[in-house]
Order: C-alpha cells, then structure tokens, then sequence
C-alpha cells in the first residue's frame, strides 16, 4: 500500500547541516540532509522508507530519495574515525544530536516553519565568521582535522578562519597521532575535496600550522625553510614555492591530477643536503620515489599519480624547451606517451605552466614554451604509418621510419623557432 503524505508529515523532521549553513550565508545548497526526532527505525521502515546506513540509521525518502537519518547520540569506542557506538532511540533530542557533530556552524537545524534551532551559537559564529569546535568531543575524530581545514579553504573567500582553540585541539590531536588511525581512502576523500576548492592552499597551511601536515605527508612539510636560488624564486622559500604553484594551479584548471602535481613537483628539494644549498641538482629524479610513497600512502588515482610523476620529473625539460636538441624533445614527448595519452600531456603542460608562474613576481608572465611543445606534438601526430607499409617497410623498419619523421618535423620547426 503506497505511503500517504500524511503519514510522512507526521514525523519530526528538520533540515540540518551543511544545507541550514549554506543557506544562511546565501550560497547555493547542492544537497539536503534531514534529521528525524522522536522515531524508531521500525517507524521509519513502516513509512516507506529505505534503509542504507549500516553503522547509523539513515533512510531514504520513498518518494524524493532525499537522506533522513535518526537522531543520535556517540560514543567513543575504539580508534579512528570508525570507533562509535552508536544510540539512535525516541529519547534522543535534537540538542542531543547536534552536540555530537563537529562545528558550530555546522550544528544547526531548521524546522518545517523555517524557525532556526541553534543551541551551540553556530549564526554568531557564522556572522563573525569563525570555524569553532561544539565540544570536547571534537577529538574523538580524528578526520575532523582535515574537515576543519577544508572547510577553512572553502570558505575563505568570505573571510572565515579556525579559531584558535579549535587550532589547539587539532594540534593536540595530530600530535597524538590519531591521524595514523585514518585509512587512505578518507585521507584522499577529503585531500581531493580541498583540492577542489578556489584556495586549497589554505588547507594545506591549516594542516601545516597544526602539525597534521607533518604526520600525513612529511616530504611536503619538509618544504618549510629549504631556499631556493633567488634569481629564480623571489620567494625563496620552497614550501612558499609550493603553494603559489598551487594557487597558480588553480586559475588554469580544475583537474585534480594539476593541483595534486603542484604539490608534488618539488618534493626532491626537501632531500637536498644543506651544505648544497640553495641549488638542488637532481631533485627531479630524487622526487620521484617520494612522489610514488605519498601516492601510495592516499591510495590516489593512477591519473593524478602519472600527472605528478611527470611533472616532479620533467619540469625543467618543459621550462627549458626552447633550449632542448629534437633528440631530447621526442625522447619527452615519447616518456609522456603524448601520441596516447594526450589529454594527459596537456594536464602536465598545465601543472608546468604552474610551476613557472607560482614564483613572486612572475605570477601574470606568458609560458610561451607550452605553445611550443604543444606545436612540436600535434605536427608530429600528423605522421602516418601506413605510408611506410605502403612503402613496403615492416617491423622496427616502420618505428625507425616514424622516428626519423619526427624527428625532421622537430627539427624544422625548431628552426623556425629559433630564427
């Protein structure tokens, strides 16, 4: 017997979360979560609807599929972010259950009549703009770290930052080492997010300035305080380097696999020995087994580990293209599988691009060796096998063939270029 509205209207629901959040500051809801009061899951399942939470009871809607999930309470039990035991009964408040989650701004509900439940002072927090823990219990969740930075990096352009105590409970707990207890799921889960966002580079110096950097990627913390040649980085700093590469990043594309290569293509400097300081020799290929460890660690897609592998490997090739011999060009070009994985090659070329423009004062300069490269590879695609079959060629004889076409049209070009 299908569910009357009736029925549906007569549970306590309240819309909860990010969506009474977002609202409140006037930006666009992309979901909408829903809280009910005073049920039970026999209740829930009676209405219609669907349960598919396995460690909490959340439902979905017969009719909208929308998230409905009981009020609950947590307790710790156990490490990581998985340790809770869960209550989930009619007595459980809806004081109760925003207690349990991990901002003020974050722990607010809304009735049906559009009245603001608001027991932890989450809209005074929005209107001075801070990300504040609701309780102690804030640590009992060790991938609240890394929410907290993302959400400071989402928000940033509004002028939001982490208080100050909240910044100490992460520190504490970082130094704890409760982030050693997350797996390399959630880890990537919330590092891909923020690299979504319009300042991810917020996010890594929120993770830097609690610590938490040092415990998930240590190579990247390392960055701090290594310099680079002046005549070349105005900014000196090598982890100041790094996140201006990152905002670089993020005017010339979306792409995942750009912004993670940002963070990635100097890793070698941090292995540079002081006493060689502040040239590093070599720290593209001493970057690449730490480039391979930290994409391990996050379990990050093969696209984004390729992406950075090459850029950690062969930036200074793309900087310096103009000066490279045609021999050294199609050896790139081949090592970058660009005849293949095109898609891929402009993705590095952007993450180059990055790179030669995330230096102080060179934010807005061209990066004409892109345009350079990207000439070199779409003239060599225009050379057809079949006219060496047709010739009569086989085997290595067509490769050599192939080869040695490349390498003319290289070279022509170049000439051009260099006149």
């Amino acid at each position: 017997m299908p569910t009357s509205i009736s029925s549906l209207n007569s549970l306590n629901v309240y819309l909860v979360g990010g969506a009474v959040r977002d609202g409140l500051l006037g930006r666009e809801i992309v979901e909408r979560d829903y809280l009910v009061v005073g049920a039970t899951v026999q209740q829930m399942l009676d209405l219609g609807f669907i349960q598919v939470g396995k460690d909490f009871p959340v439902f979905l809607h017969p009719k909208t599929k929308e998230e409905y999930a009981l009020a609950r309470t947590e307790r710790k039990q156990g490490k990581g972010y998985t340790g809770f035991v869960c209550y989930a009964e009619p007595d459980v408040s809806i004081e109760d259950d925003l207690r349990r989650r991990d901002l003020t701004v974050n722990a607010m509900a809304q009735n049906e009549q559009g009245h603001i439940i608001d027991p932890y002072n989450g809209q005074q927090d929005l209107h001075n703009r801070v990300l504040r823990h609701v309780s102690s219990a804030f640590a009992e969740d060790p991938l609240r770290v890394l929410r907290v930075a993302r959400f400071a990096a989402r928000y940033h352009y509004l002028g939001f930052n982490i208080a100050p105590e909240t910044l100490t409970l992460m520190a504490q707990m970082a130094s704890q080492g409760e982030l050693n207890n997350l797996s390399s799921d959630r880890l990537w889960k919330e590092f891909s997010r923020a690299l979504g966002e319009t300042h991810p580079e917020v996010f890594i110096e929120a993770l830097r300035t609690t610590g938490a950097l040092k415990h998930i990627w240590p190579s990247l913390d390392k960055l701090w305080g290594v310099p680079n040649p002046e005549a070349h980085h105005g900014e000196i700093d090598s982890g100041v380097h790094t996140l201006m590469v990152l905002q670089q990043s993020v005017k010339l594309s979306n792409h995942t696999a750009v912004r993670f290569a940002a963070l990635c293509h100097d890793l070698g400097k941090g292995l540079t020995p002081k006493s060689q300081w502040p040239k590093h020799h070599g720290h593209e290929k001493s970057g690449l087994p730490l480039v391979t460890e930290i994409c391990d660690k996050l379990n990050v897609p093969n696209v984004c580990k390729r992406i950075a592998l090459h850029v950690c490997e062969y930036h200074l090739h793309c900087h310096r293209a103009f000066d490279l011999n045609p021999k050294t060009l199609l050896k790139l070009f081949n090592s970058l599988d660009v005849w293949r994985k095109g898609d891929e090659f402009e993705l590095f070329l952007l993450a180059c691009h990055a790179d030669a423009t995330g230096r102080l004062g060179q934010e807005n300069s061209p990066y004409e060796q892109a345009n350079y490269l990207r000439e070199l590879v779409s003239a060599c695609k225009q050379v057809n096998p079949r006219v060496f079959v047709e010739k009569g060629l086989k085997g290595i004889e067509i490769k050599e063939a192939i080869t040695q076409q490349r390498l003319d049209i290289i070279k022509q070009i170049k000439s051009i270029s260099d006149t």
